[in-house]
C-alpha cells in the first residue's frame, strides 16, 4: 500500500513537500528543522530513563493479566506518507477483530478492552512506547495523528493539502480539540506555522485533557 500511496504523488505534490522548509523564514526554518528535533531527542531519551521503571511494570500487569504480547504493533504513515511501525502497550484482547474505530461501536469495543488496559487508555500511558518513535525520528511530542492503513482516503487528502508534509505525533491539534473539530486544511496550516509556543499551548492543553479525562479518543488495540 505504501509504495501505491508513493506512486500517486504528482511530481508537484512532491515539489510542495520538498518546499516546506525552503518557504519558510528563518525563525520557522531554524525552529522545525532543528530545534523540534533536537527537543524531541532530549526530551524523548531523559523520558525513557526516568519512566523506564514504570514501564517496566506495566510491561509486566499486562503480561500477566492477560495472554498475548506486552506491545502492540501497526503500520502507520509519517511524514510524506512514509511508513513506519507504531509502538503502543497492548490495550486489547489478542482476539479484537481488525477494524477500524469507525467499524466499532463504543460498546463492542469495551468488550475487547483489557482490565489494565482501561486504565492505561484512560490516562494515556498505553502511548509511552511511542517515546520510541521519536527518538526514532519517525513521530515528534506534536503533531498530527498518525494515520493508519485503513485510513487511505484521509492520507489522499493529506497529500493533496500538505497536511502530510510534517512528523505525526503523540499529541496535536486534533487530540486536545477533538478529532471531528480539526481538518486537514488546518492541519496543512500547522505545518507551515508550527512554532514553539503553539506547540508548547498544544502540550499544555494535551496535559490537561489527560488530567481532566476529556476528549481521549483511542485507537484500536
Amino acid at each position: 500500500m505504501a509504495v501505491d500511496l508513493e506512486s500517486r504523488r504528482s511530481e508537484q505534490e512532491s515539489k510542495q513537500t520538498d518546499n516546506v522548509y525552503m518557504g519558510l523564514s528563518g525563525t520557522a526554518f531554524f525552529y522545525q528543522g532543528i530545534m523540534k528535533r533536537t527537543f524531541d531527542i532530549i526530551g524523548s531519551f531523559t523520558m525513557l530513563i526516568l519512566l523506564a521503571v514504570p514501564m517496566i511494570v506495566i510491561a509486566v500487569l499486562i503480561k500477566v493479566t492477560s495472554p498475548g504480547p506486552v506491545l502492540f504493533k501497526q503500520t502507520r504513515f509519517g511524514r510524506d506518507s512514509k511508513p513506519f511501525t507504531l509502538i503502543k502497550f497492548r490495550s486489547m484482547k489478542i482476539n479484537t477483530p481488525e477494524k477500524s474505530n469507525k467499524e466499532f461501536s463504543n460498546s463492542t469495543m469495551q468488550l475487547y478492552i483489557t482490565s489494565v488496559g482501561r486504565v492505561l487508555r484512560r490516562t494515556s500511558l498505553d502511548e509511552l512506547p511511542q517515546l520510541l518513535n521519536i527518538l526514532r525520528g519517525e513521530m515528534s511530542f506534536i503533531g498530527p495523528r498518525p494515520l493508519a492503513e485503513t485510513d487511505e482516503f484521509v492520507i489522499t487528502q493529506r497529500q493533496k493539502n500538505g497536511a502530510d508534509q510534517i512528523k505525526p505525533g503523540i499529541s496535536g491539534l486534533a487530540q486536545v480539540n477533538g478529532r471531528n473539530l480539526i481538518d486537514d486544511e488546518q492541519k496543512a496550516e500547522y505545518a507551515e506555522h508550527c512554532s514553539f509556543t503553539m506547540d508548547l499551548s498544544i502540550l499544555i492543553k494535551s496535559v490537561l485533557v489527560v488530567i481532566m479525562q476529556e476528549g481521549i479518543n483511542k485507537d484500536s488495540k
